[in-house]
């Protein structure tokens, strides 16, 4: 059962990386292996917070595949779940948390997968652990496309 868990500190806001993961049409611009991302469905939640039904294309070389979730955004806690609805796994569950921290802020990253496929599970399976193990850089490296080098330095955990 592979899992994932990471905590990177950054010098941003949590309100700032927020709102870079929120953004969730943009992940092909910035994030490895995603090739697509379409919103199905935007619902506003009670706490001002969106329930979003993605559906996300991923690749490398020849493999393709496409999965849909379902994305809470949380912003009133800096915080986003990602639950599984259909695709390629037996289960995916993802979730971000954004957490002020001395300099900036605490991005905490945990995902726990399974693919249906064990062959698929065996093809892409670590080249998925290398991709996951970047997803904190690479909303960092957006960040600053965003909003520009921070000021304050950058400390990882």
């Amino acid at each position: 059962m592979p899992q994932f868990k990471t905590t990177r500190a950054v010098p941003f806001t949590p309100g700032e990386m927020y709102a870079v993961a929120a953004d969730v049409e943009r992940y092909p611009e910035f994030l490895p292996l995603c090739t697509g991302l379409t919103v199905l469905s935007r619902t506003p939640c009670a706490d001002s917070g969106e329930d979003l039904t993605a559906s996300m294309s991923v690749g490398y070389k020849a493999i393709k595949e496409t999965f849909t979730t379902r994305v809470v955004l949380m912003p009133a806690t800096n915080a986003i779940d990602v639950f599984y609805l259909n695709g390629p796994f037996k289960r995916l569950e993802n979730r971000w948390r954004f957490l002020e921290a001395e300099g900036g802020s605490e991005i905490d990253f945990f995902i726990d997968y399974e693919f249906k496929s064990p062959m698929l599970g065996l093809l892409v399976g670590g080249m998925f652990d290398q991709a996951f193990r970047k997803f904190s850089e690479a909303f960092e490296a957006r960040a600053r496309q965003v909003y520009g080098a921070a000021s304050k330095p950058q400390a990882s955990v």
